[in-house]
């Protein structure tokens, strides 16, 4: 078995379609009913940020255009996020978090990574631990969270979505090859949809068949990644959980099965990257200056071009334009472009952390 000598545990919690359970929560009214959170009443624009377990049945999803969510389900009740509310929900989550660890990992408001290996309480077991938190956000918050347990943080994130909503599914160190090798190429964090397609192209469909390719062949057909891939498959993970982290850069990126080669054709595309980048700017608290496009080109080749400004920016309405500006200007017309990515850096929340806390502890949420 390929992991470390001394195992950690780690627990990774997800709450259950997280910003629709709390606007079901706090509105009786919404209870039992398709709730989409995010984009625009009537599907006019914007994407779904997160959408109750009702809409899911309809086949909804996070990132999903407004407009293609009413469509499938002409019945959902569009709501605008309170992302002030659910920040303050998430900080209580956390300090449930607290009463076992200070080794957590805050992934989004939503999610985060714990290592319980030396718990506060002296419980010793993550699956106990994993079920007290349950209960405790269930019992004193109100919501249900699900949780996936083991020995690294691949394979605890993989697990705690297995049984949603409401799961606890522990994958211990014995079973966690043979687990990774009968699930699904797509279920393997970061793999997209596009990696996925080329993968089942090449006759991989799960992580058996991953694991039929050296290193140096994965490496060869999927760049860096290829790395992670043949480690994971074999249950190597050897990341700890980093707590306080400070995020340097958000960003998103769309990879095109067909290339794009006029700037005409890239701004739609650059248009719904930057509502995704908005999205999670807002769930994260997040407002920057600096905005970078990515372009990969059909070689392969990299190219990024940014721009600066003095306003803080959080929002499609204050991103976009800056978008276009960068665009206009990058040497891109008549390439053929494969991947587009737009990102945004040179946070506020540095030196306001800085004011907030002058200890020097940072603190996510």
């Amino acid at each position: 078995m390929a992991v470390e000598a001394t195992h950690r545990k780690i627990i990774h919690i997800d709450m259950d379609a997280f910003y629709a359970s709390v606007e079901q929560r706090d509105f009786p009214e919404y209870r039992g009913k398709p709730l989409i959170v995010g984009g625009s009443p009537e599907g006019r624009g914007g994407v779904v940020a997160t959408a109750s377990y009702e809409a899911r049945r309809y086949g909804v999803h996070a990132a999903m255009p407004s407009k293609t969510a009413q469509r499938l389900c002409p019945g959902a009740i569009f709501v605008y996020p309170r992302f002030d509310t659910y920040k303050a929900v998430s900080q209580q989550i956390h300090e449930i978090f607290h009463r076992y660890t200070d080794i957590i990992e805050p992934l989004s408001l939503d999610e985060a990574y714990l290592d319980v290996t030396h718990d506060k309480q002296g419980i010793s077991s993550a699956i106990a631990i994993a079920r007290l938190i349950k209960a405790a956000i269930k019992e004193e918050l109100r919501l249900t969270a699900s949780a996936g347990i083991s020995v690294n943080k691949s394979v605890a994130k993989i697990a705690s979505d297995i049984n949603k909503p409401d799961g606890l599914t522990f994958i211990g160190p014995s079973k966690i090859e043979a687990f990774m090798e009968q699930l699904a190429v797509e279920k393997f964090h970061g793999v997209g949809k596009v990696t996925a397609a080329k993968m089942n192209a090449m006759g991989l469909h799960t992580g058996s068949d991953l694991k039929k390719l050296s290193e140096t062949d994965l490496i060869q057909h999927f760049g860096k990644p290829g790395k992670f891939y043949y480690q994971i498959v074999r249950g190597i993970d050897n990341r700890a959980v980093q707590p306080y982290r400070e995020t340097k850069s958000v960003s998103v990126e769309d990879t095109y099965q067909e290339d794009l080669t006029t700037k005409a054709a890239m701004l739609p595309e650059l248009e719904l990257l930057t509502e995704k980048l908005a999205q999670r700017l807002l769930r994260s608290g997040l407002k920057g200056r600096t905005v970078t496009l990515k372009f990969k080109f059909h070689d392969f080749t990299i190219i990024t071009r940014s721009h600066s400004s003095a306003e803080l920016m959080n929002s499609k309405e204050t991103i976009f334009p800056i978008v276009k500006i960068i665009l206009d200007k990058a040497p891109v017309e008549e390439k053929r472009v494969r991947l587009l990515g737009v990102g945004i850096s040179n946070f506020e929340i540095a030196d306001q952390r800085k004011k907030d806390n002058p200890d020097g502890q940072l603190r996510l949420f």
